[in-house]
C-alpha cells in the first residue's frame, strides 16, 4: 500500500494525516470547526523540519481560519492542509493528483485553496479529481483565482486605517515590509502607489531585485527589519515573527501585515499592547483572499468581493476601538469576538451547505 491515513481527533480539532509513497507526498489536513459551514483554508505547500513541526503549523493555522471565516462573516468554518515539500525530485503533478483524492475522501468536509507554496495551476490540478477545492483561474468576472491580490488590498486598506488612527497620512508615511512574496509585493506597490516610503526585506534576494525593479525602497536584512525606524511594520512572510524577541525591539509606533498567526504566543500581543504598539489582528486584516474563495465558492462575482474586502477597516475599527474601550490588546478582543459568532452560530439551527457550480 503506498497510500495511507490517519485520522484522529485532539482538543476539538480533527486531523487526518495522509501519505502517498508513490509520490512523496506527506501532509496534514485539520479540520478545526464546521459550525458556520465547511472547513475552509489554503493548502499550504512548504519545507518542515519535522512531522510535528508540520502538524502544529496545520493546527495552529486551522485554528486562524475559524476565526477569520467568523470574523468576515462568511459561511465558512475553519480548516488548513499543508504538505511537506519533497527535498528531491517530485513529480508535481501526480503529488497535487494524489492531495485531490485525500480531498475525495473527506466528502466536503474540507474545502482546499491556494496558499503558500500553491498556485492556481496547482489547484486546478487538484480540482481535475475533486470538486473540494477553489482558487481556480477565473473565467469572466466570477471570482476566482489567485487570492492574493485580495489579500494584499485587504491589508493595505487596515493600513490606512491604523495609519488614520495614529494622526499619520500615508502619502510621506515609511512603512516596513518584511516578505516580498505575491501578497508582499503587491503591498507594496499599493503602498509606493499612495505616497508611502518603502523598507524591504524578504530571504530571497531575487525577489528583492524583482521589486527594486518596479520600485524604490531601502533594503535591510530580513532578520533586522522590524528594528527600521518607522511608521508601521507589516510582516508579510511566515508566522511567529512577533515575539519576546522581535517585539521589544519594534520601533514602528503600528503593526499591520498580511502573515498569518504573527503572533508567536497570546503574551506577545500583551507585549505590544505594553509598549504602546497599535497591532493589527492578522486574520481580520488579511481576510481578502478568504472572502474571494468564499465568492467563489459561492458563484459570487468580483464586485462582490470587492465590496467585501473594502468593508474590512470596518471590522478592524470595530476590534480596535472595543480593545482601546477595554484597556485589552486587540488580538484577545479578536479571538474573544470570533469565538462568540461561532458559538451563537452552534446555538442556533444552521441551513444546510451545497457546493455551487
Amino acid at each position: 500500500m503506498t497510500r495511507q491515513v490517519r485520522a484522529f481527533e485532539e482538543d476539538g480539532q480533527r486531523i487526518i494525516q495522509v501519505q502517498d509513497s508513490a509520490c512523496d507526498l506527506s501532509g496534514v489536513i485539520v479540520v478545526d470547526s464546521s459550525v458556520l459551514g465547511p472547513a475552509t483554508g489554503g493548502c499550504r505547500f512548504w519545507h518542515y523540519g519535522d512531522a510535528g513541526e508540520m502538524l502544529a503549523d496545520a493546527r495552529r493555522l486551522a485554528r486562524g481560519m475559524s476565526y477569520k471565516n467568523a470574523m468576515a462573516g462568511l459561511p465558512l468554518g475553519g480548516g488548513k492542509s499543508v504538505i511537506a515539500r519533497p527535498r528531491g525530485p517530485f513529480d508535481r503533478e501526480a503529488l497535487f493528483r494524489s492531495f485531490g483524492s485525500f480531498l475525495n475522501e473527506l466528502g466536503g468536509d474540507y474545502l482546499a485553496a491556494e496558499d503558500v507554496g500553491t498556485s492556481p495551476g496547482d489547484m486546478q490540478i487538484v480540482r481535475s479529481v475533486t470538486p473540494f477545492v477553489f482558487g481556480l483561474p477565473v473565467l469572466g468576472t466570477s471570482a476566482g483565482g489567485d487570492p492574493s491580490p485580495w489579500t494584499a488590498l485587504g491589508v493595505f486598506l487596515s493600513i490606512q486605517h491604523v495609519l488614520s488612527r495614529r494622526g499619520i497620512a500615508l502619502a510621506g508615511s515609511r512603512v516596513a515590509v518584511q516578505g516580498l512574496g505575491h501578497v508582499g509585493a503587491d503591498l507594496c506597490r499599493r503602498l509606493h502607489e499612495g505616497g508611502a516610503r518603502l523598507v524591504v526585506a524578504d530571504v530571497q534576494d531575487r525577489a528583492i531585485q524583482r521589486l527594486l525593479a518596479d520600485l524604490p525602497a531601502e533594503v535591510a536584512p530580513v532578520d533586522e527589519i522590524h528594528r527600521s525606524d518607522v511608521d508601521l511594520f507589516a510582516p508579510c512572510a511566515l508566522g511567529g515573527g512577533l515575539n519576546h524577541l522581535t517585539v521589544p525591539e519594534i520601533r514602528a509606533s503600528s503593526v499591520v501585515g498580511a502573515a498569518n498567526n504573527q503572533l508567536a504566543t497570546q503574551a506577545d500581543d500583551q507585549r505590544l499592547h505594553d509598549r504602546g504598539i497599535l497591532y493589527a489582528p492578522d486574520y481580520v486584516a488579511n481576510a481578502g483572499g478568504i472572502i474571494n474563495v468564499a465568492a467563489e465558492y459561492l458563484g459570487r462575482d468580483q464586485h462582490e468581493v470587492l465590496e467585501q474586502v473594502r468593508r474590512i477597516p470596518e471590522r478592524l475599527e470595530a476590534v480596535l476601538d472595543r480593545a482601546a474601550a477595554t484597556g485589552r490588546p486587540p488580538s484577545h478582543i479578536a479571538d474573544a469576538m470570533a469565538r462568540d459568532l461561532i458559538a451563537a452560530a452552534d446555538a442556533t439551527p444552521k441551513p444546510m451547505h451545497r457546493m455551487s457550480g
